[in-house]
């Protein structure tokens, strides 16, 4: 905790992680409203689940180039015209007024997710630009802290306000929050260095990030690991369904509470991540996730078979695993990938790292969905558990992991 009371004394990075904040709040009660919104219009879960699906795919589509731009221009202007993108595109769904224009909040929502790639990119690249590398493991703490315990209100949030005042309003309030971030960003005052030329090609360009992450050892190894993990966990997010209604014999809508166990969970993750990891290194704690959540979904396994049903009290603590596992798992990978990459490439690094990361994650949820429909939810968590662990044991046992020192000395050799 002292090391991030140092950390947000700075006035700079103080304000840009409360501005990214505020957009997380943002972004979070808005995109819940949406699916209300579109499930309110039409009556229809299917067409509202598509809602998020618009979402999700244009960050897919245009990861590489958002992630090529952020390389190629201030990252402070790059972040202030995507908020102010964001802002109007937001303000487009006040012109909706009924089923007939389902297609607009599917539009915003195409945008939604497109600027948001880029912002992400911009504003990792510029958080090592503004943080020193020494620092990098509070301020992502901080934000997966501050994220997760968003996921505590946002849904009372973003519910609340569309039942209320309806889903114009939460576009303008979201609006605001995009533009109270844009005023903040034009209020700080950062030095970039300038982008190195370069004469390779739009591909080369663009696939800088993925090849700068294979032939980085540290990086292919946790990547290679994390795409591993990240195939199967997303199963966990049907099989909760099963724990609670077959397990528990609870209806569907007791999920929300394991939910907000699980953000417990994740804001004690959050929380001791940066302590955690400057004693035992970044790839050891993405490891040390990994085993959280694996366990945290096997212990759901053995009571179910031999008691025939599931103690309250096994379901809980498996919440709290899987919970706080998560934040040391993204907490230790990003700041790995942070302090391994050169400036020049941290766009393009935390985008494909978004992209490989996101696209599996995506697939394995799909995956999930089918096989707990064909097996039930036990094969699904068995499976976490398993590769969560053996995904583990590759990184702790592999030869050649440095210190905490070492591992977070700059890299001189670039990708590009």
């Amino acid at each position: 905790m002292a090391e991030l009371r140092r950390l947000l004394r700075d006035r700079t990075a103080r304000w840009f992680l409360l501005q990214s904040v505020l957009s997380t709040f943002g972004d979070r009660f808005m995109l819940l409203a949406a699916g209300i919104w579109v499930r309110v219009l039409t009556g229809s879960n299917a067409e509202a689940g598509l809602t998020f699906f618009f979402v999700v795919l244009p960050g897919i589509v245009v990861s590489p180039l958002a992630g090529l731009v952020a390389d190629r221009v201030p990252r402070r202007p790059l972040l202030i015209v995507c908020q102010a993108a964001g802002a109007g595109s937001i303000l487009l769904l006040v012109l909706v007024h009924g089923p007939g224009q389902v297609w607009l909040i599917w539009l915003v929502m195409v945008a939604y997710g497109a600027i948001g790639t880029f912002i992400s990119a911009a504003k990792s690249a510029l958080l090592v630009t503004i943080v020193p590398k020494e620092q990098l493991g509070e301020a992502n703490g901080f934000l997966n802290t501050t994220a997760e315990g968003l996921r505590l209100v946002t849904p009372l949030v973003g519910a609340g306000l569309f039942t209320l005042a309806g889903g114009p309003v939460v576009a303008e309030l979201d609006a605001a929050t995009y533009l109270i971030a844009m005023g903040v960003l034009m209020w700080l005052r950062v030095e970039e260095p300038k982008a190195p030329a370069t004469a390779q090609g739009w591909f080369a360009e663009t696939s800088a990030g993925f090849r700068h992450i294979w032939i980085t050892l540290a990086l292919r190894r946790i990547m290679l690991a994390l795409i591993a993990f990240v195939a199967v966990v997303g199963f966990l997010e049907t099989a909760f369904f099963g724990v609670v209604t077959d397990g528990l014999h609870r209806p569907a809508a007791f999920v929300g509470v394991m939910i907000s166990i699980q953000g417990v969970g994740a804001i004690a993750g959050g929380l001791t991540s940066a302590p955690l990891m400057r004693r035992i290194t970044e790839t050891r704690l993405t490891a040390l996730g990994m085993v959280a959540v694996a366990l945290g979904s096997v212990i759901c396994v053995v009571p179910n078979y031999l008691q025939g049903n599931l103690p309250m009290a096994v379901v809980v603590l498996a919440a709290l695993l899987v919970g706080g596992g998560l934040p040391w798992l993204l907490v230790g990978a990003t700041t790995l990938i942070q302090r391994r990459t050169p400036l020049a490439l941290q766009g393009r690094v935390d985008a494909a790292f978004g992209l490989l990361f996101g696209g599996f994650q995506a697939a394995s949820i799909g995956l999930g969905a089918l096989l707990i429909g064909a097996f039930g939810y036990v094969p699904s968590l068995v499976a976490v558990g398993a590769v969560g662990l053996v995904a583990a044991g590759y990184l702790i046992s592999r030869p050649g992991v440095p210190p905490l020192l070492q591992e977070s000395a700059p890299v001189v050799a670039s990708a590009d």
